[in-house]
């Protein structure tokens, strides 16, 4: 089982401990799995031989949403936790309430919210990986006004990462926005766009992404985003590109492949560790926990990340990959506890 390590020589090993909790800003959605019917239902002729049955189609429900993933591995990992989101009451509220809290997140700042749940119906292919159709009108996440978030993120926090559909689904997108100019004042500010080209057209994202980096100090992207966002370019060509608009930190995340990060234009790559996939869901938002996990150890978070070197960077980098082969090994966004990846390791 991987090892999590603790601070490197020089870091603040009780940085967990001691430094402000990571506030992680967006949405919930109840992931819903197709799994094989058990037959079919019964037609007005049944049980005369004159009528078919009626397919079928049956669903397993799974609590997920980038953000919500992300909140739940740091909270496992000993990441002091708080989620800031709008949660429905319906019974997808209920579930993502009861699987928060049971993983350690405070939703203290949590909105409890009058509209429905967000819903997304996930088909997976041979390989584990996910294809979305989503059900999100007039849901509760994307309806943040400002008085909402200055009320969520009053409370002192190490970082505020968000990212994913919060970003860009009106009408809170904009209020989300403002935050981040807000926050970034008092603590380290993270992305994860986590494009959803069937919800939101790629452009609205490219669009918005110099005003994100120009706000961020760190930015997690898959090699898919890429591909919507700047098609054509490799990871290294990219990341030079963020760094132009103003983050710091850039990690591109390439599957199989492992990650590329880099920080001011210095380069590091991490492999992906030897996994028996179930699935990919969540994966991403996995891998950016460890990785705020072990920065949050290190004593890096809270400002824009002057105290970060590359070695504290290359040992977050293969915590976040550990952490993200571990939820692939689980069906649907199911990260790991410490204890599971084999605890700390003191340098």
């Amino acid at each position: 089982m991987p090892t999590i390590s603790s601070a490197p020589n020089g870091g603040r090993a009780d940085g967990s401990a001691s430094a402000p909790p990571v506030a992680v800003l967006g949405e919930c959605v109840a992931d819903a799995f197709t799994v094989p019917a058990a037959g079919g239902t019964p037609g007005p002729d049944a049980g005369t031989g004159a009528g078919p049955e009626l397919p079928t189609l049956g669903l397993e429900v799974l609590p997920g949403g980038g953000p919500a993933n992300t909140a739940v591995a740091l909270a496992r990992l000993g990441t002091p936790t708080r989620f800031l989101g709008r949660l429905s009451q319906d019974v997808f509220g209920r579930l993502f309430r009861a699987h928060l809290t049971a993983s350690g997140v405070d939703l203290g700042p949590a909105v409890t919210a009058s509209q429905p749940a967000t819903l997304a119906v996930a088909d997976l292919d041979a390989e584990g990986r996910a294809d979305y159709s989503f059900h999100a009108e007039g849901t509760a996440d994307w309806q943040w006004t400002d008085q909402e978030l200055t009320t969520a993120a009053a409370a002192p926090m190490a970082c505020l990462h968000t990212g994913s559909l919060a970003l860009v689904r009106p009408p809170g997108a904009a209020a989300v926005e403002r935050l981040l100019e807000r926050a970034r004042e008092r603590a380290t500010v993270s992305l994860d766009p986590n494009v959803r080209p069937l919800l939101v057209d790629p452009a609205v994202y490219r669009e918005r992404l110099p005003r994100w980096c120009a706000a961020a100090d760190i930015l997690r992207l898959s090699d898919d985003d890429l591909g919507h966002l700047l098609p054509g370019l490799d990871p290294a060509a990219a990341a030079d590109v963020f760094h132009g608009h103003g983050v710091r930190l850039v990690v591109v995340t390439l599957g199989g492949d492992g990650a590329l990060a880099s920080l001011d234009g210095e380069r590091l790559r991490v492999p992906t560790p030897p996994v028996e996939v179930v699935d990919t869901v969540g994966a991403g938002d996995s891998f950016m926990a460890g990785l705020l996990h072990a920065l949050h150890t290190g004593g890096a978070l809270g400002g824009r990340l002057d105290g970060l070197t590359t070695g504290l960077l290359a040992q977050a980098l293969a915590t976040g990959a550990a952490v993200a082969a571990a939820t692939c090994a689980a069906r649907g966004a199911n990260p790991p506890w410490k204890h599971q990846m084999g605890g700390h390791r003191r340098s």
